[in-house]
């Protein structure tokens, strides 16, 4: 393996928890990665960062910072950190200085759905667990949509409103893989996102969960931004 970087971080998004990385873990670390997975708490995004900062201070040499959904906000907060060599965004959002996924999602691009978060009590938000399938994982077997659903991790506002301070995708080499039959985030704004940021971009036709459903074509944008960080 003749990459820049052998280091991998991959971080979760909202509802959901690291163990979704499973399929991405077991192909980097056959091919010889060595790669830690965050567990965010999802309530804010700066203690989000912090735990990501916590994982790259351990780090021994570059690293690739990956990100999932709102993991993309976590990563453009944390990847400013002196370890990461390059960013890989997974169907992800992207925010500018100043943005938080909610402001990415106010003005959704036209004929696109609005994903089905809805409020839990006390600060936190859910994806409908009867609408989970298709929003977030349709091309997931139903079985694992329910549990998956029925698992979620509450997410807290505070992490949802989060604005990033210094995007890293300014200053660091960034990859892009859009999930084309994405519910969840628009691949129109995927795409939107990934061309104002210069990223390196790759279609993959999944779900929202393509992390899950296509490991291999994820694993083979990690390798990619390894190999050029």
């Amino acid at each position: 393996m003749s990459s820049t970087a052998v280091n991998v971080v991959l971080v979760h998004g909202a509802f959901v928890d690291g163990s979704g990385w499973q399929g991405v873990y077991d192909l980097l670390t056959r091919d010889g990665y060595r790669v830690s997975v965050a567990q965010n708490p999802t309530l804010t995004l700066e203690g989000d960062a912090q735990a990501v900062r916590q994982i790259l201070d351990l780090q021994d040499g570059p690293t690739v910072l990956v990100g999932h959904s709102y993991g993309g906000s976590v990563i453009s907060e944390a990847g400013t950190h002196p370890r990461v060599s390059a960013l890989v965004y997974v169907t992800a959002f992207m925010p500018d200085k100043g943005e938080s996924v909610q402001t990415l999602l106010a003005d959704p691009p036209p004929g696109t759905p609005a994903p089905p978060i809805v409020p839990v009590g006390d600060g936190f938000l859910v994806i409908d667990r009867d609408k989970f399938h298709g929003a977030f994982a349709g091309d997931l077997p139903e079985g694992l949509a329910a549990f998956m659903a029925d698992s979620q991790v509450p997410w807290g506002v505070g992490a949802a409103g989060g604005l990033v301070t210094e995007p890293a995708w300014r200053a660091k080499p960034t990859w892009f893989l859009v999930a084309t039959h994405d519910q969840t985030i628009p691949p129109p704004l995927q795409r939107a996102m990934a061309e104002r940021a210069g990223a390196t971009v790759t279609d993959a036709a999944g779900s929202h969960a393509v992390y899950i459903s296509q490991p291999q074509a994820v694993a083979e944008v990690i390798k990619q931004a390894a190999a050029a960080g």
